[in-house]
C-alpha cells in the first residue's frame, strides 16, 4: 500500500455518519457538542485514549470569521481561518472520531446515568462532502457529554446545569477543569468563559478532555509519541497513552505528515470569508 492510499483510507476510516442509524445501537463513550476549536481538540484527546466519541458539528464554528489567524502556534506566517478548521477536522477524524452533521437541540439523562441527545438538521456549512445532514428528531447517547458550542446552551436547559447569563450570552459553569455540576456532563471553550482565543479553546479542550479520561478510569498517564527505549531502556513498562516507535516507524510518520500538510497548502482555500451574521442580509 503506498503512503497516499494509507492516508487516505486512514481519513475514511472514521467518516460521517448519519445519527438516525446509531438509534438503537451502541452507545458512544463521548458525546462532543460542536466541532469548533474546543470541541474538536476536545475530542481528538478523547478518541486517542481509546473512548468511541462523535463529535456533532453544524459547521457555524465563530473562529471561521477570522480573516487570518496569526497567533496560532506552528503557523508562523498565520494560517486561513477554515483552512485551520478543516485541518483540526481532519485530525480529529485521523484519531478516530466519527462526525454527525447536524446540531444538538435537546440533551436528557437515562436511567443507567449516560445522555440522549436529540439531533436536529444543521446549517448549509456543516456539510462536508461526506453525508448529508441528518434528519430532524434522530437521537444518539453517549457515557459522557462535552459541551463546546460556543454560544448555544439552549439543548442543556433540561439537565440541571450550572448556567451565567451576562447580558445576551450564557455560559455554563465548570470546576476549573471542565467539570460541570452535573456528573457526566463536562463543558470546553468559549461556552465556559474562557478567553476568546483560538489557542485558549484548544488548550482548554484538551484540559477538559483529559479531565473526563481520568474520571471514566481509563489507564492514562500521556499522550505522548516517545523515540524507542525513552522508557524500556531505562526498565520501566511504556505508561498508558504513550507508545514507543523506532527510527523507522518516526520516518514514516514524518513522511505522511509532510505529505498531508503538502495537500492541505497546495491552494488558497476556495472558501468565501464570512463575517459576523448581523452583517449579512437575509435572503
Amino acid at each position: 500500500m503506498t503512503e497516499t492510499s494509507e492516508t487516505e483510507t486512514t481519513a475514511e476510516a472514521s467518516r460521517t455518519v448519519d445519527a438516525s442509524a446509531t438509534n438503537g445501537g451502541d452507545r458512544y463513550d463521548v458525546l462532543v457538542v460542536g466541532g469548533g476549536v474546543a470541541g474538536l481538540c476536545a475530542a481528538t484527546f478523547t478518541a486517542r485514549a481509546g473512548l468511541d466519541t462523535v463529535v456533532v458539528d453544524d459547521g457555524g464554528s465563530i473562529v471561521k470569521r477570522n480573516a487570518h489567524l496569526e497567533n496560532v502556534p506552528g503557523f508562523p506566517a498565520g494560517v486561513n481561518s477554515r483552512l485551520f478548521c478543516e485541518m483540526q477536522r481532519e485530525q480529529a477524524r485521523r484519531s478516530g472520531c466519527e462526525f454527525v452533521d447536524g446540531r444538538v437541540t435537546g440533551l436528557r439523562r437515562v436511567d443507567d446515568g449516560g445522555f440522549r441527545a436529540e439531533i436536529g438538521s444543521g446549517g448549509d456549512d456543516s456539510k462536508d462532502g461526506k453525508a448529508d445532514s441528518v434528519d430532524a428528531d434522530s437521537e444518539l447517547e453517549a457515557t459522557y457529554v462535552v459541551a463546546a458550542s460556543w454560544s448555544d446552551t439552549s439543548y442543556l436547559d433540561g439537565v440541571g446545569v450550572d448556567l451565567r447569563v451576562a447580558g445576551s450570552k450564557t455560559y455554563v459553569g465548570d470546576d476549573g477543569l471542565g467539570r460541570t455540576n452535573v456528573d457526566g456532563l463536562y463543558a470546553a471553550g468559549r461556552l465556559t468563559e474562557r478567553y476568546h482565543q483560538a489557542v485558549v479553546a484548544a488548550g482548554h479542550g484538551a484540559q477538559t478532555a483529559i479531565t473526563l479520561v481520568h474520571d471514566s478510569e481509563t489507564p492514562f498517564y500521556n499522550d505522548w509519541i516517545a523515540p524507542e527505549g525513552y522508557f524500556t531502556d531505562r526498565g520501566r513498562e511504556v505508561p498508558p497513552g504513550c507508545e514507543e516507535i523506532d527510527e523507522t516507524e518516526r520516518k514514516r510518520r514524518e513522511r505522511e505528515s509532510l505529505e498531508t500538510m503538502r495537500s492541505f497548502f497546495t491552494e488558497p482555500h476556495p472558501d468565501p470569508q464570512p463575517t459576523h451574521p448581523s452583517l449579512v442580509d437575509d435572503e
